[in-house]
């Protein structure tokens, strides 16, 4: 139900939404973009067998910027028969590999929201120019740093059917809040995130609740920050698992 929360037993968790369908040919390729006069470059990816028409995820990054995490996550949800737009936030070969790049790519963002916002709807508009996409059915995901901006993409008053954050940074700017947001908003979340602490949970919960925005919770009790990210000590396959589910299921109801 929306508004509620449900904490995940991650023992009973099913890897079957990972199985992509009989039917697949999927194609993926970069795209680039301006937006105020720079190049960024996206990904975009579709199952080229399910025809035209076909409604759309944008993707957000986390703070490692675009790679061949999200085009992975494009290729899957591409796999469920959505295209797929793998957003760039931070400029067209601009992929910074160590901690310090990463911290000055996300910070120069989160103190600048009106350039964040002006990238994400430049990324939006990228995304309505790709073959065979349905531009009045989209909805965002993001990971991490993404999912800090998939929610500023939201309080921005995107006109979006909805979105979607996984480990994400959950707290309201100053300044800011959620009127304005169109669609309803899903938060996937580790119980174990002392980046995120389940305090801004709360906080986000009554925010939501007050703007009156239909909203969902789901917490993966010991789950980390960055569960979902393969090859990391913080990785938990169920609960990735899970939330992959969990989202699948909300896009398939909010897309279709």
């Amino acid at each position: 139900m929306w508004g509620s929360v449900k904490t995940a037993a991650l023992g009973f968790a099913t890897a079957l939404a990972f199985i992509p369908p009989a039917l697949s040919d999927i194609v993926g390729e970069a795209v680039t973009y301006e937006v105020d006069g720079k190049p960024y470059e996206g990904y975009f990816a579709r199952n080229t067998a399910l025809g035209d028409n076909q409604p759309v995820v944008l993707i957000i990054h986390d703070w490692d910027g675009l790679d061949a995490y999200e085009e992975r996550r494009a290729q899957m949800l591409a796999e469920q028969g959505f295209a797929a737009f793998a957003a760039d936030l931070y400029g067209k070969g601009v992929r910074p590999d160590t901690v310090e790049g990463r911290r000055a790519q996300t910070s120069a963002l989160y103190a600048d929201r009106d350039a964040m916002r002006a990238r994400l709807m430049g990324a939006l508009e990228a995304l309505k120019g790709q073959a065979g996409t349905d531009d009045t059915r989209v909805a965002a995901i993001g990971y991490c740093f993404g999912g800090a901006a998939a929610l500023e993409m939201a309080r921005a008053g995107a006109d979006l059917k909805g979105f979607v954050t996984l480990h994400g940074g959950l707290s309201t700017p100053e300044g800011q809040d959620y009127k304005s947001v169109k669609g309803p908003v899903l938060i996937l979340h580790g119980s174990n995130d002392t980046s995120v602490p389940m305090t801004e949970v709360a906080n986000l919960a009554t925010a939501l609740d007050e703007a009156g925005i239909e909203h969902r919770m789901e917490i993966y009790g010991g789950a980390p920050h960055a569960f979902t990210v393969w090859n990391s000590d913080r990785y938990r396959a169920q609960a990735d698992i899970q939330s992959w589910n969990t989202m699948v299921g909300f896009l398939e109801t909010q897309l279709r």
